[in-house]
């Protein structure tokens, strides 16, 4: 059950960044990459970990248009996807670029610190 699980996340990840990419013409919408898809067990949720380009207003935009657009996705999955449910998702950010760029400017502060 754990690889198919993985194969639907995979395939899910694909098509969700192409309907965002190409089928979505929200004005809200900013420079938007899908990270990753996370499914439950049953295959019924999936939270989508999203990375925005831009300030934080661009996010909080960004962020409400995927929102708004989220049953619109789920009807463009239902077409492109065979699966018996297609899964609730919910669009979260993922700031794991922001924190891996904050943890190695403090290695470069206390390497510059060192040479010092």
């Amino acid at each position: 059950m754990r690889y198919r699980r993985l194969r639907v996340q995979d395939l899910l990840r694909e098509e969700i960044s192409l309907i965002i990419q190409r089928e979505l013409q929200d004005p809200g919408l900013g420079f938007v990459t899908v990270v990753e898809v996370k499914m439950s067990e049953d295959l019924k949720t999936g939270k989508v970990y999203v990375s925005i380009y831009g300030d934080d207003e661009a996010r909080k935009n960004t962020l409400d248009a995927l929102k708004r657009s989220k049953g619109y996705i789920k009807f463009l999955l239902g077409k492109r996807v065979t699966l018996r449910y297609i899964p609730d998702l919910t669009f979260h950010l993922d700031d794991t670029l922001e924190r891996a760029q904050r943890i190695e400017e403090i290695f470069r502060k206390e390497a510059d610190e060192k040479k010092d």
